[in-house]
């Protein structure tokens, strides 16, 4: 297993502290370590079992059961290509096939270069300009290949 380089390990010791006492705190604490780290390493799993006194299963279960959790860390970019079905109807699988070729990843991984990472959304409440798009937080709708080839090359000259 892999070990938390030392700020990692701080910060989940210090998040798991501030959060431990409130009710049912599992969910809030693993939200706060990706919000501070960007992705819940593996190596936290016991930190975090042991501070809120629960099993490392209970802790690994609830990890990998929701998607919301990066188990790696994520790139420069977060690209998330919307699946639900208004999106879907729209041309969203076709959008999806051309975003994994053009990054050369599947969903859930991060170019080689670290610059992008690619993850599947579930409704992004943009039906009306499916399909749609959401880079680093930013909504784009009615996004043919084309356009996400032009999203991808502005997303790939900043740092």
């Amino acid at each position: 297993m892999k070990t938390l380089a030392p700020a990692d390990q701080d910060a989940v010791r210090r998040i798991v502290a501030e959060l431990k006492d409130r009710p049912g705190p599992l969910l809030e604490v693993l939200h706060a370590i990706q919000r501070e780290l960007g992705f819940v390493p593996e190596a936290a799993v016991a930190a975090v079992a042991e501070g809120l006194n629960l099993s490392r299963a209970e802790v690994h279960g609830v990890v990998t059961f929701y998607h919301h959790f990066r188990h790696d860390r994520p790139g420069m970019h977060t690209v998330s290509v919307c699946q639900a079905e208004a999106c879907q109807s729209m041309g969203a699988e076709a959008l999806t096939a051309h975003a994994k070729r053009t990054l050369g990843i599947d969903f859930h991984q991060t170019t080689p270069n670290g610059r992008f990472t690619l993850e599947p959304i579930y409704c992004l409440g943009n039906c009306a300009c499916s399909p749609a798009v959401m880079i680093d937080g930013k909504l784009h709708g009615r996004v043919t290949p084309q356009r996400f080839d032009a999203l991808i090359a502005q997303g790939s000259t900043k740092s």
